[in-house]
């Protein structure tokens, strides 16, 4: 097999290669785990392209499934170099760290300004829209002196405290992450901070969404997953119940970074969702040194390599490119299904088919569009089959 596609291989694309990178990612039914999946199993993107049709058929499409052509990635790529954003895939040295080895990470993310600013190890800040003005302070004294240590700062350019975040990282690196394409920020009030940062000469902005794509409810939970995925750790400052902060802070946890919270008072609605966090584990910061301490056993010293390791593959790349599954087996998967998620090895148990066959026959049915992935790599059947 042609492992240099593989999203460990660090790499430098070719134009080709990219193209059929980016076609790939914007296929149907081809979400960040089975694109890797794909390439696993391919070797190449391209090879995968070619595959995408009998795959879906095997796994119970009704119809063909729908193939981004290559006319439509050319002109997104060239969209990208009108704008000056560049297109980095997550096998090339360019690609966060950090980020890479992140459960979902996205195969292609467009970057605006300094793509050396993803290159530095980062702590994501996250908070209330409606930020109080001790909440402000707060983090711009925390984003100061993480800053002032070497570390950039990620967010999502909401208002309040994303923006304080950002305003604070300007002159030492800050990394905004949209919702949707990098040609439509939001929310229109920080389009000035956003410009600030992408020519600050430190900081960059960055989006896995096509450019003119407008963002919507549902694309704000896929862009905390990136916020929490390039951090070595999550700070949540202000945050209520039930907010967007603390689905950051979720997602941080299942993904294995340290989740960090400031304490509030019990009086402020603003304070529940931080004060909850820390009863459930969440590590109490008061101030900068409390982040710090407890992020530098994941880094050789702020501007160095982050020590992260090649996380044990759930599968074979060799063995799922030679297996190959029965109908009969494919029924047996297909009957384990039902709407609540469980995990793959549960599957194996079940059925007590080999890995490699039941990895294969579940990226049969995902591209037929027959399978829901969910956090922690478990499956389900989607609400509606």
């Amino acid at each position: 097999m042609t492992v240099s596609e593989r999203s460990d291989s660090g790499i430098t694309l070719t134009d080709d290669q990219r193209l059929s990178w980016l076609r790939l990612a914007r296929s149907e039914n081809v979400g960040p785990i089975t694109f890797h999946s794909l390439i696993d199993r391919f070797g190449s993107a391209q090879s995968a392209l070619e595959a995408l049709p009998d795959l879906s058929r095997r796994g119970g499409a009704g119809r063909t499934i729908r193939i981004s052509e290559a006319n439509d990635a050319e002109r997104e790529l060239a969209r990208a170099r009108q704008l000056g954003c560049s297109m980095v895939a997550s096998c090339e040295t360019r690609y966060p760290g950090a980020l890479r080895w992140a459960d979902g990470a996205p195969p292609i993310l467009a970057v605006r300004g300094q793509v050396s600013a993803l290159e530095k190890p980062s702590v994501s800040i996250v908070g209330s829209r409606n930020a109080s003005i001790s909440g402000r302070k707060i983090t711009h004294g925390l984003a100061s002196a993480l800053g002032a240590a070497g570390y950039s700062i990620t967010s999502g350019l909401a208002r309040g405290i994303d923006a304080a975040a950002h305003e604070a990282a300007l002159d030492t690196g800050t990394i905004a992450v949209l919702a949707g394409g990098l040609d439509r920020p939001y929310p229109p009030q920080n389009i000035e901070l956003l410009e600030r940062i992408c020519d600050s000469g430190a900081g960059a902005a960055v989006s896995e969404m096509p450019f003119g794509w407008e963002p919507r409810a549902r694309d704000f939970p896929r862009r905390n997953r990136i916020v929490a995925g390039l951090g070595l750790g999550l700070v949540v400052v202000e945050a209520a119940r039930k907010s967007g902060s603390l689905i950051s802070a979720r997602l941080a946890g299942e993904l294995g970074r340290l989740v960090f919270s400031v304490p509030g008072s019990p009086l402020d609605p603003r304070a529940k969702g931080t004060n909850d966090l820390i009863k459930d584990g969440a590590i109490l910061t008061t101030e900068a040194d409390d982040i710090l301490q407890s992020l530098a056993p994941l880094t050789n010293g702020p501007q160095g390599e982050l020590n992260f390791a090649e996380p044990e593959r759930d599968h074979d790349p060799q063995a799922m490119a030679t297996s190959s599954a029965s109908q009969n087996d494919r029924d047996r998967i297909a009957d384990a299904l039902g709407p609540t998620p469980v995990e793959i090895d549960e599957i194996m148990r079940y059925t007590d088919l080999p890995p490699s066959e039941v990895y294969l026959i579940l990226l049969e049915l995902d591209l037929a569009g027959k399978l829901e992935r969910h956090p922690g790599g478990m499956v389900s059947k989607p609400p509606a089959a």
